[in-house]
């Protein structure tokens, strides 16, 4: 591995002391009265000998690294969620920041030593995130650092600023594209049929169940059966489905994520059910699952990228509103719910005849 290039190597071949490459190199040489052939001359050797200033001792003297820190508890190593990451790197990027990414696994341990990590690093501010969406204790000391919560709710009296996304609309959502479609004949499968019929530690499944009931609630409906589920996994959507059938076929299900209506497809088409033509289906989440569905199946995107795009430019903004305050703009603070935007493929049709 070649040698770092150091500003005493710059120094020596170009015959000054190392004060003074470090004041040319700083862009203080005129300043600082250093006359131009001498600045020259201390340029040309830091070009030809490829010499980079050392970006933790620049950030030191300045007060400021140009770096973010991301702790999560199992984002990196989700497929889905991992796109929160790639999202804040490039608003990052964008915005000339570079970040640092940390997973805890849930292991709250870790997660001090992390964020201890972090702060040692001197990072100018720190996204705290979570890949599924629910509430819970903070940990001691973030506000060492401004800091972003990502995809954790219900610290809105934490003062930090916090980036969702909007389950609820998406819920509402659900509900009126089937209604528009002319389903009056609604199951819910995950969660429902009451507003509290929820077992599940995510915080999305209140959320969408509430916006489910408030657009059917609008349209004079409520939902014809509820099937709470613990797992939100094929294998539950199966059952739950086939013991629905065993009664009734219905004319439409809202399933609470991919997985659950991969289970709720399999159901319907051992009765020999088609979709959209007997059952429609409408789901969330976008799996990549989802699209290879047959029919492909209609869902709302949890928007994971844009989340994490939004949560870096909070974070910058937070951070250079602190470094420069500006009389007439206030620090981003309170929840931004980001929309899930919706995914229309072949599972939802008129009901049938």
């Amino acid at each position: 591995m070649a040698k770092r290039v150091t500003l005493a190597d710059v120094a020596g071949q170009a015959g000054v002391a190392v004060s003074t490459a470090s004041l040319v190199l700083s862009g203080r040489g005129t300043e600082m009265r250093i006359s131009a052939r001498v600045q020259e001359k201390v340029f040309a050797v830091a070009r030809e000998l490829g010499y980079r200033p050392n970006a933790v001792s620049v950030g030191l003297r300045k007060g400021q690294t140009s770096t973010l820190g991301f702790v999560s508890d199992s984002v990196a190593s989700s497929r889905l969620a991992g796109e929160m990451i790639k999202g804040a790197i490039e608003a990052a990027r964008d915005r000339g920041y570079m970040v640092f990414v940390g997973e805890t696994g849930g292991n709250l341990t870790l997660e001090r030593q992390l964020l201890d990590a972090m702060f040692d690093r001197q990072v100018d501010g720190l996204i705290l995130a979570s890949m599924l969406t629910h509430g819970r204790e903070l940990p001691e000391h973030l506000d060492r650092s401004p800091a972003v919560l990502l995809n954790i709710s219900g610290h809105g009296g934490d003062g930090l600023p916090t980036v969702l996304p909007a389950e609820f609309q998406a819920g509402y959502d659900a509900a009126t594209t089937l209604i528009e479609a002319g389903h009056t004949d609604i199951h819910l499968i995950g969660a429902g049929p009451g507003p509290d019929d929820v077992r599940t530690l995510s915080s999305a499944a209140n959320d969408r169940l509430a916006g489910i009931l408030a657009a059917m609630g609008e349209h004079g409906l409520a939902p014809a059966s509820g099937h709470v589920i613990t797992h939100w996994l094929p294998p539950e959507g199966f059952r739950a489905v086939s013991d629905l059938l065993q009664d009734t076929v219905p004319g439409a299900l809202i399933c609470f994520n991919d997985r659950i209506a991969m289970g709720a497809y399999q159901a319907l088409q051992d009765r020999g059910l088609t979709i959209p033509d007997d059952v429609s289906v409408i789901s969330f989440d976008d799996a990549s699952i989802a699209g290879w569905m047959r029919p492909g199946l209609t869902t709302f995107a949890l928007p994971h990228r844009a989340m994490g795009k939004k949560a870096a430019d909070l974070l910058i903004d937070l951070v250079e509103s602190r470094r420069s305050p500006k009389a007439d703009a206030a620090p981003p603070s309170g929840e931004h719910l980001i929309p899930l935007p919706i995914r229309v493929r072949e599972s939802v049709g008129a009901p049938r005849r």
